[in-house]
């Protein structure tokens, strides 16, 4: 009896471990991954870890020290590859861009090649986006015969678009490609150049994308910022049958005993799949191993029976004592008729010396897999660490000499904990550079948790730099970082909590009960700019933010002003007066002169907070298509009615009556110096922020028992206004020139054709 346990527990022990053995998906001393991509044989990255030159890839390191899989001799970057045929690539999108009057800004054509692979044609959609846009497909079939396809997508207003998530035709339309390609052009035109849809729709785009990858929205006619789409790619080793392989013993490429051929769907050469009851990569040689149907759920023995694993498959066999085969098909194990009581209990204790052993394996095995898991987590979070650039970060930081000992690295269980596992409930907002959560910590602080949207890896860098920038800033008008998480597959960053909102919500939201008078706005404006001047000139080194608007001015309990939002800001070289970067920024708020040279100042800045400014004087947004055209951009608005003497015509209601006119026209007036079309003619931000906090601190002593009837004030606003349009400024032509061009902003993706 107790030589029948102790076998029972080694066959037991046995198939644990060779349940968790990891199986190979490479040759040996092949590397397996590149990046988060693995890469099984016979794809490889050498010429020995490869079957043959088709399957060669490349893995190429990029500027944020992630690694980028390649297929052979192309830029064509690899997202997945599975044994069953399929690759998974990452492509990128067609457009076409009209300004007003129908002039075309941009054009780009995209050519995809593929010479050893077939793009999927039951994967694959060519979809094509816009109100007014043709897309085509040109290419050569398997057979070298010439082809065009694509569809048409046309729509006259914005409310005819009823759906979103599929392409109906309306806005947007997709159509599938042949079978048996390996290349082609494609890309997208205008029937009417935009012309009647420019408002919100200037842009046309097509693009390869797989099936369920993209859900269409109307939202995304006006701006789309997606820039690759991921598509399906066959692949098939050889252009044989399996008949005809077979016969090469030593290029046939199913090399496991346990394998199987079998023809490609798509492609014209085959496959190699592992047999029933064996799983694993069927190329290499001993690659599919034997699945331990007992050690899982697939086996099908009754309560009390024993599963027998075997070679490609199982039995059921009843216990000694019991008859029956075990099955559960109701062929239940049931004793052996006899009437020998000590039977009965032999058969007893050997039941009860089987549970104890098993028992103690499962006790054993438990511990095993415990530990097992725990090692692996420790792993993933350290991968996830170096992943999110947590090397590059302190790199920076020591470069930069900054600081964030006071910024405390948070577990990914304390932030879950906090936000009751990041429920939709706690979003507080979603933008370009992530979702941010409500959340409360055990300290019973209330905090807010940016969880950074980063599907390009070339994205870290954006959220690295948040990071050294706030840790580089202490100042009572700047949200403080309270710390960061790294060990997740998406970062994160834990700030103080800003419950008031932002100043958006409360100029432009009519649901807000919270009003803002004219000298809260005023002391906003005057907070604000302390912290931009902060930022500019008392720093160790320049920091520009590049994003100055309202929705990133947060407000705390007191109505303090917060500045947030980081993730676009740029530290500047103390040797530097410029620095040339990619255009970034908010639509509305974008310096004309930074838009054109591409030559980022600390007077970028004082352009966007001039139309804060703007802003907080008139109570209207910095970008409206409801205005008419002429009045869409408010910076130019604003200018314009500050020439013509029309000050008081924009200046908001609810202030107008309430504001002392001089103080009112003082600060315009510095609204219109920060919107100077030319850098150079603009004050600096510590100037601006010098003459907000006079006229402050004069209006308190001066004007601050002094009021006005409703008729003198706005005697005295038109009359100031209309001195204010006398004045010297920018000449109507630069006006126009340079807000027509911001009205009409759209960047170019590539040459056209």
């Amino acid at each position: 009896m107790a030589v029948c346990s102790i076998m029972l527990l080694l066959l037991l022990f046995t198939l644990l471990i060779a349940a968790t053995k990891t199986q190979p998906m490479s040759k040996p001393n092949c590397p397996t991954n590149c990046g988060s991509v693995t890469v099984p044989f016979p794809f490889g990255m050498t010429e020995d870890c490869s079957l043959d030159a088709s399957f060669l890839v490349s893995c190429n390191r990029t500027s944020s020290s992630s690694h980028v899989l390649f297929l052979p001799q192309t830029n064509i970057s690899v997202l997945n590859i599975s044994l069953n045929g399929e690759l998974q690539i990452s492509w990128p999108v067609a457009s076409d861009c009209y300004a007003e009057r129908g002039k075309l800004l941009s054009q780009t054509i995209q050519d995809l090649s593929i010479t050893s692979f077939q793009l999927s044609s039951n994967r694959n959609m060519f979809t094509v986006l816009g109100c007014d846009t043709l897309g085509l497909v040109v290419g050569t079939d398997s057979d070298g015969r010439n082809y065009t396809t694509g569809c048409v997508s046309l729509c006259n207003r914005l409310q005819d678009i009823e759906t979103n998530g599929s392409c109906s035709g309306t806005g947007c339309c997709e159509t599938s490609i042949p079978r048996g390609l390996s290349g082609f052009s494609y890309g997208s035109s205008s029937v009417y150049n935009h012309t009647s849809v420019i408002d919100f729709n200037p842009c046309g785009h097509a693009f390869l994308v797989e099936r369920g990858a993209y859900n269409f929205s109307s939202t995304d006619l006006f701006k789309f910022e997606k820039t690759t789409f991921p598509a399906g790619v066959d692949w098939v080793v050889k252009n044989q049958t399996c008949q005809e392989a077979k016969k090469e013993v030593s290029s046939y490429a199913c090399k496991s005993e346990n394998s199987e051929c079998y023809h490609s769907f798509e492609g014209s050469g085959y496959l190699c799949s592992c047999s029933n009851g064996f799983e694993g990569n069927p190329y290499l040689l001993g690659g599919c191993q034997d699945v331990n149907e007992c050690m899982g759920s697939t086996a099908d023995c009754f309560d009390g029976a024993i599963c027998n694993n075997l070679p490609g498959g199982y039995n059921c066999s009843c216990p000694e004592g019991f008859e029956g085969d075990g099955k559960n098909d109701g062929s239940r194990c049931s004793p052996k008729s006899s009437t020998n009581s000590r039977k009965a209990i032999i058969i007893l204790i050997i039941a009860l010396s089987v549970s104890v052993s098993l028992v103690t394996l499962l006790g054993g095995s438990f511990y095993v897999y415990w530990v097992s898991k725990k090692r692996k987590i420790i792993k993933l979070k350290e991968q996830f660490f170096q992943q999110n650039g947590g090397l590059f970060l302190q790199q920076h930081m020591s470069r930069h000499k900054g600081s964030i000992e006071t910024a405390k690295v948070f577990t990914i269980e304390e932030l879950k904990d906090a936000t009751n596992n990041f429920d939709e409930d706690k979003i507080l907002g979603q933008g370009g550079q992530g979702t941010v959560y409500k959340g409360v910590l055990l300290d019973n602080r209330i905090v807010a948790i940016k969880k950074s949207k980063i599907s390009d890896p070339n994205q870290i860098e954006q959220f690295i730099n948040e990071v050294i920038v706030l840790s580089q800033i202490n100042h009572r008008n700047v949200v403080k970082l309270l710390g960061c998480c790294l060990e997740t597959e998406v970062p994160m960053l834990v700030y103080e909590f800003i419950p008031n909102g932002t100043i958006y919500e409360h100029l432009h939201d009519f649901n807000c009960s919270l009003k803002l008078t004219w000298k809260t706005r005023l002391r906003i404006a005057t907070e604000t700019a302390g912290a931009l001047a902060y930022l500019h000139s008392a720093t160790s080194t320049p920091i520009i933010h590049r994003d100055v608007k309202t929705t990133n001015i947060l407000l705390d309990h007191n109505l303090i002003a917060k500045v947030s939002d980081f993730g676009a800001s740029r530290i500047f070289p103390l040797d530097q007066t410029q620095l040339t970067t990619l255009v970034q920024g908010t639509l509305g708020y974008l310096d004309p002169e930074y838009f054109h040279t591409s030559q980022l100042t600390e007077k970028s800045d004082v352009y966007s907070f001039g139309v804060v400014l703007a802003e907080l004087l008139t109570g209207k947004k910095a970008l409206s298509f409801d205005r008419p055209e002429a009045n869409r951009n408010l910076a130019a608005y604003f200018v314009s009615s500050m020439k013509t003497g029309q000050l008081l015509d924009i200046v908001d209601n609810y202030i107008s009556h309430e504001a002392n006119v001089e103080q009112l026209t003082e600060v315009a007036n510095i609204a219109k110096l920060c919107l100077k079309v030319k850098g150079e003619d603009r004050p600096t931000m510590k100037e601006v922020a010098m003459e907000l906090e006079g006229l402050q601190i004069v209006g308190k002593h001066r004007w601050g028992s002094v009021s006005s009837s409703s008729e003198e004030t706005e005697n005295l606003l038109q009359k100031a206004s209309s001195v204010l349009a006398g004045e010297e400024g920018i000449s109507g032509s630069g006006i126009n020139s340079g807000f027509d061009s911001l009205n009409r902003f759209s960047v170019s993706l590539g040459g056209g054709r």
